[in-house]
């Protein structure tokens, strides 16, 4: 399975792009897990992939982003949290698979991670898990089934893939049990 890189301004200019902002935006990094900063112009400087993702979708007054309800902004901030803390830098086998034990049990009665709304918290996890579900096997996918339908279901919203592989999840099985 693939390491998973601290989260970069790569997420935060492809959130960018998604959410319809002008290009502009100066980034840089910070420290050697490579926190996000954002260079403002006007103010003090951003630092932190959901503080920043934050600003930006209040930039592009998409504030349903952040979850309409006091409950679903909750469960949006927990995600967000949970992308910076659990999926960034995480790269040995165990806790990968950790996670996606996880997830896959959360996701199990859920279209989006924040029940039934596609939030800013289904977008940073889908950039957040894109490089380790590019690593799994079909089996692999086929075992974590209800990350893998929440996955293909994001990455064919419009405009969150952009330039990032398409990952193929077989529908038809090429091999059966019975003998």
């Amino acid at each position: 399975m693939a390491a998973v890189a601290g989260p970069g301004p790569e997420e935060l200019i492809l959130l960018e792009k998604l959410l319809g902002l002008k290009k502009g935006n100066k980034y840089g990094v910070r420290e050697e897990r490579k926190i996000p900063v954002l260079q403002t112009n006007n103010g003090p400087s951003l630092t932190g992939l959901t503080t920043i993702a934050t600003h930006l979708v209040k930039q592009a007054k998409k504030e349903q982003l952040l979850g309409s309800t006091a409950e679903e902004k909750a469960i949006v901030q927990q995600w967000l949290e949970y992308r910076v803390t659990q999926i960034a830098g995480h790269s040995n086998k165990e806790d990968i698979r950790i996670i996606l034990k996880d997830l896959n049990l959360y996701l199990e009665d859920k279209v989006y991670l924040a029940r039934n709304n596609f939030t800013l918290a289904d977008i940073l996890m889908y950039y957040g898990l894109h490089h380790i579900i590019a690593e799994l096997t079909v089996q692999e996918k086929e075992k974590y089934l209800n990350v893998s339908r929440w996955f293909n279901h994001i990455q064919h919203y419009p405009g969150i893939r952009q330039h990032l592989s398409n990952i193929v999840f077989m529908k038809n099985r090429l091999y059966t049990n019975a003998h």
